[in-house]
């Protein structure tokens, strides 16, 4: 039987731990966003010690749990001599669960790239233009657009991976509940009220990020139509 006194006692307590939830969420994003395309870039690279490392690099971060890779930044890092940094368990989750998707979303930034045709680097190559320049003006543009919608499907997955900062003593959503819940010993109410925010939040951006995908894809199917035609007609 649900004690509706203590879901609504809880509410505004886990709402407001929702906005730490939704905080390292957009961080560790924006973190992933961008080193996973330093990835990309530094994997690509004619140094092939360099491009081996990254290589390396990338395989371990995805092949161990982040959980184990989060109690390392935050309790083993600091105490390394030399390199090691003391940090707070917010900026620790920030810093590990961006890390960890930005070895996923480089190689959706791979494959992207990837799929620029050929001709767009040798025509750079003909206008003269420089390395940096191709990449900024010419294949970073074509590569994203099209991987946009499955790097919105690891910003969910990233939402979803933010309890596991409870365990360095984040106060999330699912910490809130974990403690309303131990005041009284009624978790019911507060895990229900988690789980229902979660669901709120997530569903709608998976539709949004469906929407995204089907409309890329209708304009990719568009423009290949367009070029097919253009070919038939030359």
């Amino acid at each position: 039987m649900i004690d509706w006194q203590v879901a609504i006692d809880a509410f505004p307590v886990i709402f407001r731990a929702m906005f730490v939830t939704l905080g390292i969420t957009l961080g560790a994003y924006l973190v992933s966003v961008v080193f996973g395309l330093v990835l990309t870039l530094l994997g690509r690279s004619s140094f092939k010690p360099l491009a081996w490392c990254v290589y390396g690099f990338v395989q371990f971060v995805r092949s161990t749990p982040p959980l184990v890779q989060l109690f390392f930044v935050y309790y083993a890092w600091p105490q390394i001599p030399v390199v090691g940094v003391s940090m707070s368990a917010v900026t620790a989750g920030i810093a590990t669960l961006g890390i960890h998707y930005a070895t996923y979303l480089s190689e959706i930034y791979r494959s992207g790239i990837n799929a620029v045709p050929k001709g767009q680097w040798e025509a750079s190559r003909a206008l003269n233009f420089s390395r940096p320049k191709t990449w900024i003006k010419v294949i970073l543009p074509q590569a994203i657009p099209p991987v946009i919608p499955m790097m919105g499907n690891y910003l969910i997955v990233l939402f979803k991976e933010t309890p596991l900062l409870m365990a360095i003593s984040v106060y999330e959503m699912l910490a809130a509940a974990r403690e309303l819940g131990a005041s009284n010993f009624q978790y019911t109410e507060v895990y229900t009220i988690v789980g229902l925010l979660f669901l709120l939040l997530s569903y709608p951006s998976s539709l949004l990020v469906g929407y995204a995908e089907k409309r890329m894809n209708n304009r990719i199917q568009r423009k290949a139509k367009k070029v097919e035609k253009e070919q038939a007609s030359a």
